[in-house]
């Protein structure tokens, strides 16, 4: 049996894949890609059908952030020239999301730069949340505010969030080298304090960054070893004025073999295309969604995305349809487990860890060769260098929460 055989089984089953097979997937040659995608979009419908989950970003406050993750444009030192502007009103951040619930949206994600929450501010966001919840009933509020301290998550779950999100980013080896401000180890705490207090815990990465196939698969391995519901996938938007400007490494085909491999690795979890999939992706858009079941819906925090009316046009044109605000995201095994994540521990689940498992680190290599798999061969074609920077589809965010201009939604 192929790989990709392997792997469909596999995801069929919510069994781990080993890491070789992982790694195999970023291997493989654009030749291969349309297989790849086939196969992982069997997986994909599987547990999702052709349903597609629209989220949208509330940037509550934008910029002048004290911690210097490289990838940031609201960095401390950046010079990009984003939107700044201190906290919103919760009756201000309600009438932005009201624009992305009227274009399709049922989760709100409310974002705000900085190390972390103060006490007040978990009051801000605890108001904004009840001006959002009063006014549209069974929209879903994810809260990103950073590192959090012990009995926050308790509290925003108290004020009537659904979800909390705090990614990981890339792998713990590598992690340094992107932020000193804080560590790996900080991130893996908040996603574990709001696993506690019972929130749906939203925890990605994001690729593009100069990481090596083994820094992606790690990374992917330990956010299905903290078992988040939702799992976005970030792709570098290189701003000017940060440290990662010159970081042009991805192509479209990059991107799709990454959502490909994050889909086998986490069947049965919300795979969302975050940040930067106009940029890198592009025209190759329609087919990430045979790859992931959710996306943003319009602009991100500090960018401008593709207009929300050509997003559910994309979607419908690929044959796939808006979730409902009646239907549920994840499987019933899973949206049953009370804010359990990648599948159950247990009986060789998608969170079983046994064979080459999560978080395993050792085995590195281009996974199984035999039988005509996918892979072909084990020294796999060298990827073709990225095409000139596409800095033209770079735009700062001037519209929408912070500005007195309609949000694009």
């Amino acid at each position: 049996m192929d790989l990709l055989n392997t792997l469909v089984d596999k995801g069929l089953r919510r069994e781990l894949p080993t890491r070789e097979e992982a790694l195999a997937v970023l291997a493989t040659s654009d030749d291969d890609l349309l297989d790849v995608v086939a196969a992982a979009g069997k997986v994909r419908r599987k547990w999702f059908g052709r349903r597609v989950k629209l989220n949208y970003l509330v940037n509550l406050k934008s910029g002048l952030c004290p911690e210097d993750c490289s990838y940031c444009s609201q960095r401390l030192g950046s010079t990009a020239g984003i939107l700044k502007y201190t906290w919103l009103k919760p009756d201000e951040a309600s009438q932005a999301a009201a624009a992305g619930l009227a274009g399709g949206a049922k989760r709100v994600c409310l974002v705000a730069s900085g190390r972390g929450p103060t006490d007040r501010d978990v009051d801000r966001v605890s108001e904004t949340i009840k001006a959002i919840k009063d006014g549209n009933e069974g929209v879903e509020v994810c809260a990103c505010l950073g590192l959090l301290s012990d009995g926050q998550a308790e509290r925003l779950r108290e004020a009537g969030a659904d979800a909390y999100n705090h990614n990981l980013n890339t792998s713990e080896s590598t992690y340094g080298e992107i932020t000193t401000t804080h560590t790996y180890a900080d991130r893996v705490d908040t996603v574990n304090k709001a696993h506690a207090a019972g929130l749906s815990a939203c925890s990605g990465l994001i690729a593009g960054m100069g990481e090596s196939d083994e820094d992606l698969v790690d990374v992917v391995y330990a956010l299905r070893e903290l078992d988040p519901d939702s799992v976005p996938v970030n792709f570098l938007i290189p701003f000017e004025g940060t440290p990662l400007a010159k970081e042009w490494n991805l192509t479209p085909q990059r991107c799709l073999r990454i959502l490909a491999m994050v889909r086998f690795v986490c069947p049965d979890v919300e795979v969302r295309i975050a940040g930067g999939r106009e940029v890198h992706l592009r025209t190759l858009q329609p087919l990430a969604l045979h790859l992931a079941n959710s996306i943003f819906l319009g602009d991100y925090l500090t960018s401008e995305g593709q207009a929300g009316k050509a997003d559910l046009e994309m979607i419908a044109d690929a044959g796939f349809e808006v979730e409902g605000a009646g239907e549920v995201t994840l499987p019933e095994h899973r949206a049953t487990a009370g804010g359990g994540g990648c599948g159950s521990h247990a009986g060789g689940g998608c969170g079983s860890h046994e064979g080459g498992g999560c978080g395993s680190h050792g085995g590195a290599g281009c996974g199984s060769h035999a039988d005509g798999g996918v892979c072909g061969t084990a020294a796999a074609e060298p990827a073709a260098p990225a095409a000139e920077p596409r800095t033209d589809l770079v735009a700062v965010r001037r519209r929408g929460a912070g500005t007195d201009l309609a949000p694009n939604a």
